[in-house]
């Protein structure tokens, strides 16, 4: 077998947690005898979304390829790493007339692999309809891949779920983002695709999803107005370890990460 290991990390939330990985990140590679990693770098920057210099500082921590989600176009910096990178993506179900691509093949131990990003719809913007933009990306790009991985960033475990068990067989790997806290539904699908409905975050452990817990409370008691900021203090990191034969195309592991 040709077995490749496939490390995947939650969204990446503020500075300190830009500055964590770059700390520790190849350690924990190192570790896990990963292949390749993929890290959401959605709330990097200061504000939301990503930056040109966080994208760039999270590279050189170890990171092979990010995703993104509804936060991806926020700064214009980006916009040109969006175009010309093919180590950075956003979901596919954006109309093509936006910046960049939905969907990149790199090379690992000799075998080709498709990442794949897309965002859901339940309780989100009405995009093209996610399955049907990863089966035309299946389609566009058959026979020149591998292995398929990818990374839904939606709102519901449902809509995650369907999508993985839709496509189960015919991508290796499917993992969510967007809801910050790691899931303990880590598992294989009948046909071997390896999944988990949500990876959590690289954020600030002291915190309601990354931000200050102060101004969340605040606004759930109050319904005014609040501005939300990324605490300081201690940083964690969660993720999953993908393991797949890439003779066959299934997973034959799927592992929680915390560190």
């Amino acid at each position: 077998m040709s077995i490749i290991k496939i490390l995947a990390l939650g969204d990446v939330v503020g500075q300190g947690a830009v500055r964590y990985l770059e700390s520790n990140l190849r350690r924990k590679i190192s570790e896990c005898g990963a292949d390749l990693t993929v890290v959401n770098a959605e709330n990097a920057a200061i504000g939301n979304g990503l930056d040109a210099d966080s994208a760039r500082a999270l590279w050189g921590a170890g990171a092979d390829v990010l995703t993104s989600g509804n936060h991806v176009f926020r700064h214009s910096t980006l916009h040109g790493l969006l175009e010309d990178s093919g180590k950075l993506i956003r979901p596919l179900n954006y109309s093509s007339e936006c910046p960049g691509n939905g969907h990149t093949i790199v090379t690992v131990k000799g075998v080709r692999v498709l990442i794949m990003n897309v965002l859901g719809v339940v309780y989100g913007d009405q995009l093209n309809c996610p399955f049907e933009a990863v089966e035309r990306a299946l389609k566009r790009e058959k026979g020149g891949y591998d292995v398929a991985i990818l990374d839904i960033h939606a709102e519901t475990t449902s809509e995650k779920a369907a999508l993985a068990r839709y496509f189960d067989g015919r991508i290796s790997a499917v993992w969510g983002t967007h809801t910050h806290v790691q899931t303990a539904d880590a598992r294989i699908l009948p046909r071997g695709t390896g999944f988990i409905t949500d990876l959590g975050m690289c954020g600030p452990t002291d915190s309601i999803l990354g931000v200050d817990s102060r101004s969340i409370i605040n606004k759930l008691r109050l319904h005014m107005p609040q501005k939300f900021t990324v605490p300081d203090g201690r940083v964690s990191a969660t993720g999953a370890l993908f393991t797949v034969d890439s003779a066959t195309g299934r997973a034959t592991g799927v592992e929680p990460i915390a560190f």
